[in-house]
Order: C-alpha cells, then sequence, then structure tokens
C-alpha cells in the first residue's frame, strides 16, 4: 500500500522512503530485509498470549479468561457484548467464557442499577482475588517483554499503539 502524500509531504522527502515504491527498508515491502510492523504485533501478542497460558495454568485460568477478568476490573457492571468487545473474543466464545468464570464463582450476572433490563457482568469477591494472586507474576511478565526499554521507549510504544489501534477503529487517537 502506497502511503497518501500531500503536496507539503514532497518538500519534505523522508530520505528513508523509496520515492518510486514509497516503501521504507523496515516496511518489509517488495526485496525490504524487515518483516512488516503487523506481524511483528501478532508475534508479540501470540508470545504473550502463550506466556499468559503457561502462567496461568496452574490457577485453572487461560489468559482470554484472565484478559476478561481484567476488563471487568477496570470497567465494572459490563453488558456480555461489551465484555466481548473489550476482551477481543467473539460474542458465542464469550457467552462460554461467562458461563465458567461463573461456575467457578470468578465472576456474577446481575441487574444493572440504572436499566433493570440490562444484565450486566461483574467481578466477585474470588475473581478479584484470583486477580491479586497472579498481579505479580502478570507485572513481572510485561516487565520481561519490555527489559532493555528506557521509560521514554515504553512512553513511546504505549502511544504509538493507542495511535494504531485508534486509527484502524476509526477513533481520535489519547
Amino acid at each position: 500500500m502506497t502511503p497518501r502524500t500531500t503536496p507539503a509531504d514532497t518538500d519534505r522527502a523522508d530520505p528513508d522512503v523509496n520515492p518510486a515504491t514509497g516503501a521504507s527498508p523496515a516496511s518489509g515491502g517488495p526485496g525490504g530485509a524487515q518483516p512488516m510492523l503487523m506481524y511483528l504485533v501478532k508475534q508479540v501478542e501470540l508470545a504473550i498470549r502463550s506466556r499468559l497460558d503457561d502462567l496461568l495454568r496452574p490457577g485453572g485460568l487461560t489468559a482470554l479468561q484472565f484478559t476478561a477478568l481484567t476488563v471487568l476490573e477496570r470497567h465494572p457492571d459490563l453488558s456480555s457484548a461489551q465484555l466481548a468487545r473489550n476482551s477481543f473474543v467473539t460474542a458465542q466464545s464469550m457467552a462460554d467464557m461467562i458461563t465458567i468464570l461463573e461456575g467457578r464463582g470468578l465472576i456474577e450476572r446481575h441487574r444493572d442499577q440504572a436499566d433493570r433490563r440490562r444484565l450486566v457482568v461483574a467481578l466477585t469477591k474470588g475473581g478479584r482475588e484470583i486477580l491479586d494472586r497472579y498481579r505479580d507474576e502478570v507485572t513481572a511478565l510485561e516487565a520481561q517483554m519490555l527489559a532493555g526499554l528506557t521509560v521514554t521507549k515504553i512512553s513511546a510504544l504505549r502511544d504509538a499503539l493507542h495511535a494504531c489501534h485508534a486509527n484502524l477503529g476509526g477513533h481520535t487517537p489519547r
């Protein structure tokens, strides 16, 4: 995909971009040595999920279940559809996950106080306890992932990932 340019862009040509193709050496374009950033992001996501699954297995949780619990910790009383969207799973997968997590006493469903017709999902005391049980280990895993990066680079990475997410979701970056 060729980047969009404006007349102002042509005045300040990027020395790392091939003007004929619009590709930079880091873009992974034709003949580029570097993989596409999307590929690298997916590789990081798969590595995180694998490591989280290994870490959480003794507690009988998957990375996706843990993610759903952390979403509920930050945003209590979500509908199952909202929880699915924020946990990166389909509505059907979330319905199955809710059944499992509710059966384990980690979440509960109840009527929304503001709209009694609406059923919402919330953490239980048991759900908070399991998050607390793994919090330090998950934090250590993130620290391992970020090892060697300065605070400035970590902040820039966070900002860049927020911007990428916003760009693909049609939202304004934070």
